[in-house]
């Protein structure tokens, strides 16, 4: 005789207890990683926790009276944007105002200080060659000689042995080119020969490198320009190559071991645009921080072109300068062809050498910024709205459970039990998702969070209901309890895909602090999937079982008197009336 196979309810029903105990397991998991990160309350957005506004305001440059436009500014907004969230700032609220502003908030608590030294960062980047350099004071102000140059080495790296200036490194393991005999005056000869600044250098400790007198006025002009500048002006440093183009020889600042350095610069050959990628990592040899570059297709010849020029140079001549608005950030040397991948090293530290390629990464800004104004943004204010929104949250949260208790009376216990296992994911996903993925918590998050409580009501209401018309419909509880499932769990996905679909899309077409909506709103409406599949529906199956329940007690929320069924179920028949015999 055939045994007959288990109904999938039956099987369902017999095993409550895995998913309630998976459900266990994430809270503890999560929990858990609480602990282990040291992170026990979520982080706030700036409305919450207080900050730093920063308005910036676009400048036209000379040549380019059309350059403030929607789609520069857009682009600015966007690299701005990328930049600063790039840095582990989140809840950054980037945005335009205007037709030449651009506003910044950045939250207290995260990489504040170090994320306002890059917000207005243009991050024009160029490779030019060194032409000469000296000390950074102007003459008459300190030292007049020149600052003995970086020698240069015959292996494949370049050494300072007197400043510590930085050094270019081929990453790829590439034979040094046969020396050239006359490629080294091809770096100055992109320049028109009556406007490029001659310079000398010694061999030995003893080389330097100043400007020769020169007849032609252009050169003259910036001979003298260079010999006055100071580079601990900061204002002079930025106003001495205004109006310079990329092909124009320019002189500009950089600091090596605390001491300023001027150059005169030969035109740019490789400019930032030209890199692929960047970024910080610890030499392994050395252990010093160093900034990877890998170039683009295009880049890679124009670098290995510029190097393969400059290495048979004599010092300084044979540096390269990396200029990064304007100023000097490293001056390697060079002794060999470099190729598609460089590095750039010297006294960098973590933070200097991940704002480098922080910068680099992510492109130039396509206007000129200055800090228009910058702001400290207390907390006070959205305290108070904090306050009042918790307030509010609060007295949702007593209506719905009073509703509850007095609707569905003993039911309520499992829609509480719920809404408390609820709370307990969200709230330590929130806290994790803050330094996992910069997530803040703002005013619009809390409102999508309080929003989330009727989501996850209305889906314990959905499925209590499916229950009371199975049993008015005559079954009783247990059965009644399976048979609900299907069309409420139905119901519930529809419901939910809904509410994730209009968060999903309100998360995409929107930007700042109502995204922190959305996400909330998304991410709660995923948990009530979970917490009805892993925690309600056990637990009813559990409870279903006790005679509380079954028996149709009074305050059980499933009493057959209350819905209109008169027990005991499945066994009422209808009275027959007598029939009167005049009737008959």
């Amino acid at each position: 005789m055939a045994t007959p196979k288990k109904s999938r309810g039956a099987g369902a029903q017999s095993k409550p207890g895995r998913a309630l105990g998976l459900i266990v397991i994430i809270m503890v998991a999560l929990v858990g990683g609480m602990f282990a990160s040291g992170t026990f309350t979520p982080r706030l957005g700036i409305d919450l926790a207080g900050g730093t506004s920063i308005t910036l305001e676009a400048k036209n440059e000379p040549g380019k009276p059309n350059a403030i436009n929607k789609t520069n500014m857009d682009t600015a907004a966007d690299i701005i944007n990328r930049r600063v969230n790039g840095m582990g700032v989140s809840e950054a609220e980037v945005q335009t105002q205007g037709k030449s502003n651009i506003i910044v908030n950045i939250p207290r608590g995260t990489n504040e200080k170090q994320a306002r030294e890059q917000v207005g960062t243009t991050a024009q980047l160029y490779f030019r060659p060194v032409l000469t350099m000296t000390a950074g004071q102007p003459a008459g102000k300190g030292d007049k000689s020149a600052t003995p140059s970086p020698s240069a080495s015959t292996g494949g790296k370049a050494t300072d042995k007197t400043t510590g200036s930085d050094k270019a490194t081929d990453k790829s393991t590439a034979t040094p080119s046969p020396t050239a005999t006359t490629q080294g005056r091809a770096v100055t000869d992109s320049l028109k020969a009556d406007a490029t600044p001659s310079a000398s250098a010694k061999s030995g400790d003893d080389a330097k490198a100043a400007p020769s007198p020169s007849t032609d006025p252009a050169t003259a002009a910036l001979q003298k320009k260079f010999m006055q500048l100071d580079c601990t002006d900061k204002a002079a440093r930025t106003k001495i190559n205004e109006g310079a183009k990329s092909s124009d020889p320019i002189i500009a600042c950089g600091q090596s071991q605390g001491q300023w350095q001027k150059y005169i610069l030969g035109p740019s050959e490789v400019g930032g645009k030209d890199v692929k990628k960047s970024q910080a990592t610890i030499n392994q040899q050395s252990g010093q921080w160093v900034v990877n570059m890998e170039f683009t297709g295009a880049g890679s010849k124009k670098f290995a072109a510029t190097t393969s020029k400059l290495k048979s140079q004599q010092s300084p001549m044979n540096q390269f300068a990396i200029v990064l608005d304007g100023d000097v950030v490293s001056a390697p040397s060079v002794s060999s062809t470099l190729s598609q991948n460089a590095e750039i090293s010297g006294s960098f530290t973590q933070e200097s050498a991940q704002d480098l390629a922080n910068v680099l990464s992510y492109g130039a800004l396509p206007l000129t910024f200055h800090e228009q104004s910058v702001t400290s943004v207390t907390a006070a204010l959205g305290g108070e709205q904090l306050n009042a929104g918790l307030i509010a949250g609060a007295i949702g949260l007593a209506l719905v459970v009073i509703y509850l208790v007095v609707y569905y009376r003993g039911l309520s216990l499992i829609a509480l039990a719920s809404l408390l296992t609820s709370g307990i994911l969200t709230y330590t996903l929130m806290t994790l998702l803050g330094p996992a993925i910069g997530f803040a918590l703002n005013l619009p998050a809390v409102c999508g969070a309080i929003v989330a409580i009727g989501i996850t009501a209305d889906s314990f209401i959905v499925y209590f209901e499916r229950i009371r018309d199975e049993i008015r419909e005559g079954r009783s509880v247990r059965p009644a309890v399976e048979r609900a499932w299907p069309r409420a769990r139905r119901t519930i996905l529809v419901s939910d895909f809904v509410s994730f679909l209009a968060a999903a899309v309100l998360y995409i077409v929107t930007v700042g602090k109502v995204q922190g909506f959305a996400f909330t709103l998304g991410l709660t409406t995923l948990l009530d999937i979970v917490v009805v599949f892993l925690f309600t529906k056990p637990l009813m199956t559990l409870l279903a079982r006790t005679k509380f329940f079954t028996g149709g007690h009074k305050w059980s929320g499933l009493d057959p008197k209350r819905l209109g069924v008169q027990p005991p179920l499945r066994r009422t028949r209808r009275a027959t009336r007598p029939v009167d015999p005049k009737e008959a």
